[in-house]
């Protein structure tokens, strides 16, 4: 996945209100950048950390900047939740998802009380897909999920254990933004409650996908499967 091209260069001051942060450019200027990330951005919103931002030329936007990159640990990391979804889609159209390469993908797919990123359909086969972006590494070299408490995630692991009682296949896809990740867990410490319900999940049926982003300043693409430890 392509991104926005040119991104500039800038130094983090604060994230705020969740969906503002204010970078210091290297040009000197001091600007405000949308934040496209509901989550608490927790090792990733510090001040002091580089990011790049991309500039739209849209009149009817409110902040001209978004906020794409930060580096951390000598990573750069993809903060823009708005893209994990298309990063997945590309892979599953060229066929890197293994698991369930050779399928159709449709996005946005309803299903009970819930809305699936992706159903990906191969022959009588149906694949209910959620994807999870992750920014949080809990231990060294092990990525994590949720930053913050997420009932909707929660929601989403019950509603995809339903849906595999009623024969469908269902997979929730960990896609892990930390370079320096060898592994994946979720994060116990910030949410219990998804933890549990993870592991009821997969003990269900439910399987539980990891794979590590590659990320560069001028794109974002699946790397490498992940161990998930339960």
């Amino acid at each position: 996945m392509q991104l926005p091209l040119p991104l500039l260069g800038g130094c983090l001051v604060r994230r705020y209100q969740r969906f503002f942060a204010d970078v210091d450019l290297e040009d000197g200027r001091r600007v405000t950048a949308h934040t496209p990330n509901t989550g608490s951005m927790k090792q990733c919103a510090v001040p002091g950390h580089r990011v790049l931002l991309s500039a739209s030329s849209n009149p009817a936007r409110k902040l001209a900047y978004t906020w794409e990159l930060v580096e951390v640990n000598g990573y750069w990391v993809d903060v823009n939740t708005q893209r994990a979804n298309r990063v997945v889609e590309e892979a599953l159209h060229q066929g890197r998802l293994a698991a369930l390469a050779g399928g159709s993908v449709r996005p946005e797919f309803a299903w009970g009380a819930s809305r699936f990123d992706f159903l990906v359909e191969r022959g009588v086969e149906r694949t209910l897909l959620e994807v999870k972006n992750v920014t949080l590494c809990c231990t060294d070299g092990v990525a994590c999920f949720p930053d913050a408490v997420t009932e909707r995630g929660q929601k989403h692991l019950r509603e995809l254990l339903r849906a595999k009682g009623e024969g469908w296949r269902a997979a929730v896809l960990f896609l892990v933004q930390r370079g320096e990740a060898s592994a994946f867990m979720p994060a116990e410490a910030i949410d219990p409650a998804y933890g549990r319900l993870l592991r009821e999940a997969v003990a269900g049926g439910v399987e539980a996908l990891a794979f590590r982003t590659l990320v560069t300043p001028e794109a974002v693409r699946l790397d490498r499967a992940l161990p998930v430890v339960l």
